[in-house]
């Protein structure tokens, strides 16, 4: 067995433990996709009172290898992805930069553990077990399996959960998060899937409907502006989502757009935002002049959006007007006494 002692403050470690539950799968699920995963599938195992026992995070990517491990745990903001824009084989967009993804796992339980298969040079594949403890957080214990897995991929098993996992049991509202987080991505590259407790992680089938308008600012630059309306209400709802023209997203912050109800993603699309990204001027916000101007225009076209749709039919309205419509006349005069009746008994 060897042991991997990560280069970082162990409260700085700590620190990256105590993310969101969501926040955490969404760290794993990018680690698999930046490892050219196709597949993700994201697990929990419940005890027999239906409380969160497990996560388990798995994929068909390329592995960890093992000969890498020192690098890829060994240095908290030295990712090897840091030097990398592209994914090994398959040329998708990274996400990670900083190797701070793992340790978020921690956040869903004190202990990780992560199997993963990798393909040998000559041929055949290799398996490695590393694993991790909250209570020694600089430290990775790595172990080669004696039998090799059948194909190249990673599972990450975690236990010993904390209570807050119990948050993600509402499938239907951690589906939707996931598909609001991962939209643009899965529509960059549509052979990815994701699922959540065996339901698929796709926007189409959350959201109400798309609308795509096109941005041009006083000082000429243009953008595209994706409004994705969702079928249901989350807590993630409302957010102006900054991309790259690849859909990968750089930024986010509060749309700050009344819209009337209805739960809303708006994504901002633009060659010009992966510099600004890079020199740190998206997380500023409105505090950057040029930040701000496309700001400015989004919530510009964001109200117009909303206020257009408030002039709309409800779609209980327009339910019920083709219900009535569909209807004979000796029915539709039944339903007309029937309710003439009823309000007479009020």
């Amino acid at each position: 067995m060897k042991q991997i002692y990560v280069q970082a403050q162990p409260d700085h470690i700590e620190s990256l433990s105590k993310s969101a539950p969501i926040a955490a799968v969404e760290e794993l699920v990018w680690n698999a996709l930046d490892a050219d995963a196709r597949e993700v599938k994201v697990d929990l195992i419940t005890n027999p009172l239906g409380a969160v026992e497990a996560v388990r995070v798995s994929d068909d990517g390329t592995g960890i290898d093992a000969e890498k491990a020192d690098a890829t745990f060994g240095s908290l903001g030295g990712s090897w992805k840091r030097t990398a824009t592209q994914t090994e084989f398959g040329g998708r967009r990274l996400h990670g930069r900083h190797g701070r993804g793992r340790f978020k796992a921690f956040a869903l339980g004190t202990h990780v553990e992560w199997r993963t298969t990798i393909r040998k040079e000559g041929g055949g594949f290799r398996s490695y077990v590393l694993s991790g403890d909250l209570s020694k957080p600089g430290v990775f214990d790595l172990d080669e399996s004696a039998k090799p897995g059948p194909a190249t991929g990673t599972e990450v098993n975690i236990t010993n959960i904390k209570a807050t996992c119990d948050s993600l049991l509402n499938a239907a509202e951690t589906v939707q998060t996931l598909a609001a987080k991962f939209a643009l991505y899965l529509k960059s590259y549509p052979d990815v899937r994701i699922y959540f407790n065996g339901l698929p992680v796709t926007p189409v089938i959350v959201q109400r409907r798309t609308t795509d308008y096109k941005l041009t600012l006083e000082n000429g630059a243009e953008a595209k502006l994706e409004v994705i309306e969702w079928k249901r209400k989350f807590v993630g709802a409302g957010r102006l989502v900054f991309a790259g023209p690849d859909g990968f997203q750089l930024h986010e912050q509060s749309a700050l757009v009344r819209s009337g109800g209805i739960p809303y993603t708006a994504y901002l699309v633009s060659p010009r935002f992966p510099a600004l990204n890079a020199e740190n001027a998206l997380v500023m916000d409105e505090l950057n002049p040029e930040v701000r101007m496309y700001i400015d225009e989004a919530k510009k076209v964001l109200k117009a959006h909303f206020v257009a749709l408030g002039d709309e039919k409800s779609e209980f309205e327009r339910e019920w007007e083709e219900r009535i419509a569909a209807l004979s006349k000796e029915e539709r005069k039944t339903l007309y006494m029937m309710l003439k009746k009823s309000l007479k008994a009020k």
